[in-house]
């Protein structure tokens, strides 16, 4: 099967093979991956190394010839002291060679096709000081070089004046590889004009007009990168000059090269063309599905939600089809409950005010008693603090109104030091406290001695645990299982009043009403936190005691509902992860 083929014959595969990008905290920017023209490109490269991407030309002349010339030209250079002598490298083996090469190709090591070295760090400050903005050749730093075809970006202001002796040059046409940290085999490019670069780079100035793009092709493989990571040493990753001299490729005749390079260049626009595409029209759904959604939380009666509802559902089986709608839907109930419009509301109820009237009893005897001191006044809330209009029996009132009299709204353990070995307190953290629950797996504790001055915030079981600083979008109701955790300075405990519904809360605090306030209180530049003052005196709606635990049942069953539905989509979406790998897999063996 030719390449067009592969593209053509699946594209409604490649297209539609969406990956959910591992992302947590709310907020998150871009959680999706384009998982099947990600496995395009890499066929494409794949197929282009191993000779099946273009025709071969018997009259090409052999990469064997080619070699001949660049072993002459090494010599000359080694001889001008252009370049140092190396020691020879060895022989490649038959168990080295990855796979079969066609007639006229041939395995060679980097190090013997070109000029291989690593670049110059630069201090911060005389970075600024000396290069910065003067005229020279510019200083290209890790950063600057993107994942393969991206262009190198020059725009940093950092040049070395020409003749530096510190610094090394890379010429137009070297081939450069990030060689240390996260991106190390993964940042790669071409420099079009002559560089200096940094000492976490290696450059390769490739010998006999071999084709840089063609070897920056064989970088951008996963097979390539396969050699490279098996490679690399250290704690951060990293791989030496040495090792990389030994790294192999395969080498087609010169002109084959071009040919490659030209196929390659015109079938990446493509895959460029079908990611555009396929994003536009996945934006495109998200909006549409924001924009139905949304008919629902603005319906102005029951009837106008009912028959929104009904559009919806008219179209339910191909608008919710990504871990986004199921998200936004998400979102729609819980922000449907806090409004009122998810259970019906009971004339009989007791009024929510009722229910205020008789904790602030409460908090006053208590004060009376002396068990608790007494507090400044509440500021009245505003009009412009009421988001939306509330349904008869409920009340606008401040968080801390709601919670129980003798504990306060309150924060944990500010450091965890070491873990001691036995007797020790768990204590949760912002990434324990996830949307919903509490996830036990990764579970720290501290010391008893540590812990003595917080035990306010041992938990009984009944509070509502939200996630302040950190990894924000968590938040739980507490059961009776963590009754004697605590939790650690970017968890807030909510100690919600016996009277009050806690998975009521948790339904607020998960609501898009809610998340906005808390969105535009965040202080700190890059620790953003929510300061407790102000959690405590966030506006929130109130129902009457009995529709809160009617709202909080009807929320759950819908969420868990949700959740079903997520999980039936995330695995008919791993069946097509699968489909895409076998398909390139399958390419590959042919």
């Amino acid at each position: 099967m030719s390449a067009k083929q592969l593209i053509t014959e699946h594209i409604d595969l490649w297209t539609s093979t969406i990956k959910a990008k591992n992302t947590q905290g709310r907020g998150s920017s871009k959680k999706r991956e384009l998982y099947g023209i990600k496995k395009l490109r890499e066929l494409i490269l794949e197929l282009a190394v191993r000779g099946k991407l273009v025709p071969q030309d018997p009259s090409d002349e052999p990469a064997s010839k080619l070699l001949k010339r660049i072993a002459a030209e090494k010599t000359r250079l080694i001889k001008d002291k252009k370049i140092k002598k190396q020691k020879p490298l060895p022989e490649i083996t038959d168990e080295e060679k990855l796979f079969d090469l066609p007639s006229g190709w041939k395995w060679v090591r980097l190090g013997n096709i070109g000029n291989i070295y690593n670049g110059n760090s630069v201090n911060a400050r005389v970075k600024e000081e000396k290069y910065t903005d003067v005229e020279g050749l510019p200083f290209i730093a890790t950063k600057d070089v993107g994942y393969g075809f991206e262009p190198i970006d020059y725009s940093n202001g950092v040049c070395i004046p020409i003749g530096e002796p510190k610094f090394k040059v890379a010429y137009k046409g070297a081939v450069l590889v990030c060689a240390e940290g996260g991106s190390a085999g993964k940042k790669c490019g071409v420099a079009n004009k002559d560089i200096c670069f940094g000492n976490k780079l290696f450059a390769n100035q490739l010998f006999g007009e071999i084709s840089p793009a063609y070897v920056l092709s064989n970088y951008l493989t996963p097979t390539f990168y396969k050699q490279f990571s098996e490679s690399m040493t250290g704690i951060i990753g990293g791989i030496s000059t040495s090792k990389f001299f030994e790294l192999i490729m395969p080498l087609p005749p010169l002109n084959e090269q071009h040919r490659i390079v030209a196929k390659v260049d015109e079938l990446m626009i493509l895959c460029d063309q079908l990611e555009q595409q396929t994003e536009s029209s996945l934006d495109a759904h998200n909006q549409l599905v924001d924009t139905l959604l949304s008919t629902l939380t603005k319906a102005r009666d029951s009837k106008e939600l009912s028959d929104n509802w009904a559009r919806l559902a008219d179209h339910f089986d191909t608008l919710i089809t990504s871990d986004y709608a199921v998200e936004q839907l998400k979102q729609t109930i819980f922000q449907l409950a806090v409004m009122g419009k998810l259970a019906p509301q009971n004339p009989n109820d007791e009024p929510a005010r009722e229910l205020l009237k008789r904790i602030a009893a409460e908090k006053e005897q208590l004060i009376n008693d002396k068990k608790i001191k007494k507090q400044n006044p509440l500021p009245e809330i505003s009009d412009e603090e009421k988001s939306f209009s509330l349904p008869d029996g409920w009340e606008w009132c401040r968080v801390t109104e709601i919670m129980n009299c003798e504990r306060d709204i309150s924060y944990g353990v500010i450091k965890l030091e070491q873990e001691p070995e036995s007797n020790g307190i768990p204590t949760l953290r912002c990434s324990d406290v996830k949307p919903g629950f509490v996830d036990l797996s990764g579970v720290r504790t501290v010391s008893p001695e540590i812990e003595e001055p917080y035990k306010r915030t041992r938990l009984t079981g009944g509070e509502v645990l939200v996630n302040i600083r950190g990894t924000l979008g968590g938040v739980a109701l507490v059961n009776k299982e963590l009754a004697g955790y605590n939790i650690a300075r970017e968890v807030a405990m909510l100690p919600a009043h016996n009277e009050v519904e806690g998975s009521y809360l948790v339904n607020v605090i998960a609501s898009p009403f809610f998340w906005k306030m808390i969105e535009s209180n965040l202080k700190g530049i890059a620790y953003k936190g929510l300061n407790l003052n102000i959690l405590r005196n966030l506006a929130i709606p109130l129902p009457p005691k009995y529709e809160q635990f009617r709202i909080a049942t009807k929320t759950n069953d819908l969420i868990e509902r949700c959740e079903e539905l997520k999980t039936q989509l995330n695995d008919a979406q791993t069946t097509q992860l699968h489909l895409s790998d076998a398909v390139v897999e399958n390419a590959l063996t042919v």
